[in-house]
């Protein structure tokens, strides 16, 4: 009887108090979603350049007056639209380029939504002028404010002409916070220009207030963007491109050298559509990898080609996010491929003997040039006494002995590929203790600077290698590799190491432990805090076991405070850290061949993990400047 009475009561409340839910008459609702669609300007002219796109237009004109605010009109000569078609296209969600549920997985052109020219209409004065091939006469649309609809026809030639006067007239909250003309024109100038650079098949033209801004003409990705950019900017760009059965990269992308304080210059396509995803842009910065300054982003125009099914564009009504339903391998391709075009050009830095410079200057890169696998033509060169004798061939054996020096005690037996040599000289003999008489009667040029540079004569002058930072950047790319190899080098301790650590660093072993051991590292955990050494990686000095593993620790977290390093990379830079020759360790000329040798066979060799440089030149012409020979 209660529930009963309650229905009844709250039944007669209902009845008595006035109705409170409403639906929205059109005008209002199409306000509304309009403003999802269109938020300034530029949101109309990025919608009507894509639909042209999808028309198959060959030339597009964009002539805008008073930043947008006025007038936004685009002509077009593409395929047009029938009475009927042009008539339907402003209802909301009408559209020619989806008709089912399944069409959104596999989205090919540009619009799809059917949202574009009813969310215009909404905000605006709009006409279209439009005609086919096959039609004799053309159709004229005009609307005022979705009310007053007016149709007729008129001789017009083929293709789609949309003007929109007046933007957001009839929303004035929405027109007052338009920002200065300055900064609406500059947001449709750089819409253009993205489009215009996905497309250098279409002709494009830009007019503002009257004055013809941008001519550009159709061509090919190569001419369109120096059309786009400086010329001589887009000299200095590396071009890049991959193509696999899973996913095609090309594009350009900056030298180290050419970067700034913004991400305004970074330009990513997916099937020729412009894109943000912060996963790919985070990708292609690491791919860089410490060759530029915190606070700076390179420049970079890069295409994805990849199956439209593979991803979901369909995100916001901009269009301009993008989920992937395998984010982390694309995240992987992109920066391996990013990182192998930064590789094959010559990206070692320059210095100058200017005075000590006390808020610090950045190094500055030469002219870089394209470098071929193993190309050693402006690195260090030692002849040998025949020149005609092909370049050595270093053994694992010989490498490992440059690795383990520190330890001459280890013995290392290993199998792998080999690596060529910089250097035109055949070392039939594997390193002993002390330099051979034929090592100084080669003729060549390498010395030791205070056991901690590594001096040598190269084609443009002279090169200087931190030993440090070289052999970190050397332990770094071989521990990645044994990560994705797991095979690990480890040699067993006569007598088993106990540590007793702290209940952080406890834990923090436990949690990478799978990464030590792939390094070499054989660990035992027992109670109370306490772990046991029983193996150790081949590159470690034997006794210093204990200090090496806390070390790494300690540098781990530094770099997790300091530096956004992923698990990986953060355990294999601080291995590589504690594990390299130190400054002030000496080797010898052989071990400083082989040195070189391999830090110009790593996919990086211009900087260590940290960021520091690992080798600067000092050209012949600097010299001749301080000698007076300029």
């Amino acid at each position: 009887m209660r529930s009963l009475l309650l229905i009844t009561i709250f039944g007669k409340t209902n009845r008595m108090a006035e109705q409170k839910i409403k639906i929205l008459p059109d005008y209002i609702a199409n306000k509304i979603a309009a403003g999802e669609v269109i938020q300034r300007p530029e949101s109309v002219v990025k919608e009507l350049m894509e639909n042209s796109i999808d028309a198959n237009s060959v030339s597009i004109e964009l002539i805008i007056k008073d930043a947008g605010k006025t007038l936004i009109q685009l002509v077009d000569d593409g395929i047009g639209m029938t009475e009927e078609d042009a008539t339907i296209s402003f209802y909301r969600h009408a559209t020619s380029k989806i008709s089912s549920v399944e069409d959104l997985s596999s989205i090919k052109s540009y619009g799809f939504r059917g949202e574009a020219l009813s969310s215009i209409a909404a905000v605006s004065q709009l006409e279209i002028k439009t005609k086919t091939q096959s039609d004799d006469v053309g159709t004229v649309i005009r609307i005022e404010d979705n009310s007053n609809v007016i149709k007729q026809k008129e001789a017009v030639v083929k293709g789609t002409t949309v003007t929109v006067k007046n933007l957001f007239f009839n929303i004035p909250a929405r027109r007052k916070f338009l920002k200065s003309n300055n900064t609406e024109l500059k947001h449709i100038i750089e819409t253009f220009k993205r489009i215009a650079i996905s497309h250098p098949e279409i002709n494009f033209k830009f007019y503002n207030d009257d004055d013809l801004v941008y001519d550009f003409r159709k061509g090919k990705l190569e001419e369109r963007m120096p059309a786009v950019f400086e010329n001589d900017f887009f000299e200095t760009l590396i071009p890049v491109e991959q193509l696999t059965e899973y996913l095609n990269v090309k594009g350009f992308i900056a030298h180290p050298n050419n970067t700034s304080k913004s991400r305004a210059g970074q330009y990513l396509y997916v099937n020729n559509r412009f894109v943000i995803s912060k996963s790919i842009n985070h990708s292609i910065y690491t791919a860089y990898e410490n060759t530029i300054q915190k606070g700076e982003y390179p420049f970079y125009v890069l295409f994805l080609e990849i199956d439209p099914t593979r991803f979901d564009i369909n995100v916001h009504p901009s269009k301009l996010e993008i989920k992937f339903d395998d984010e982390r391998n694309i995240y992987s391709f992109v920066h391996s491929i990013v990182k192998k075009a930064l590789a094959s050009y010559d990206l070692v830095p320059k210095t100058t003997l200017n005075a000590y410079d006390t808020n610090g200057s950045r190094l500055t890169f030469s002219n870089y040039k394209k470098t071929g696998t193993n190309d050693f033509s402006d690195r260090p060169f030692f002849p040998s006494n025949n020149d005609k004798k092909k370049p050595s061939v270093f053994s694992d054996e010989e490498i490992d002995i440059l690795f383990g020096s520190i330890n001459k005690e280890i013995k290392i037996n290993s199998d792998g590929q080999n690596v060529e040599s910089p250097f035109n000289n055949q070392f039939k003999e594997v390193y002993h203790e002390r330099d051979t008489n034929s090592e100084d009667d080669d003729g060549t040029f390498i010395v030791s600077l205070q056991n901690k540079y590594i001096l040598s004569q190269v084609k443009s002058g002279l090169m200087i290698i931190d030993q440090h930072a070289a052999h970190e950047r050397i332990l770094f790319e071989k521990a990645l590799k044994s990560f994705e190899v797991n095979l690990p080098m480890s040699q067993q301790l006569l007598f088993p190491q106990r540590i007793n650590l702290d209940p952080a660093d406890y834990e923090l072993i436990k949690d990478i432990e799978s990464y030590l051991n792939k390094l070499g590292f054989e660990i035992k955990f027992l109670s109370k805090n306490t772990i046991s050494i029983l193996g150790i990686p081949s590159d470690i000095k034997s006794g210093n076991e204990k200090e090496i593993l806390l070390e790494i620790l300690n540098e781990y977290r530094l770099n997790e405070q300091q530096k956004s390093l992923e698990l990986r990379d953060n355990i294999a830079a601080s291995y590589a850290c504690k594990a390299a020759i130190k400054t002030g360790d000496k080797i010898t000329k052989h071990e400083m061949r082989l040195l070189v040798d391999q830090l110009f066979a790593t996919s990086l060799p211009y900087v260590c993990p940290h960021g520091r440089p690992t080798v600067i030149k000092i050209t012949i012409e600097e010299f001749d400047k301080r000698f007076g020979r300029l």
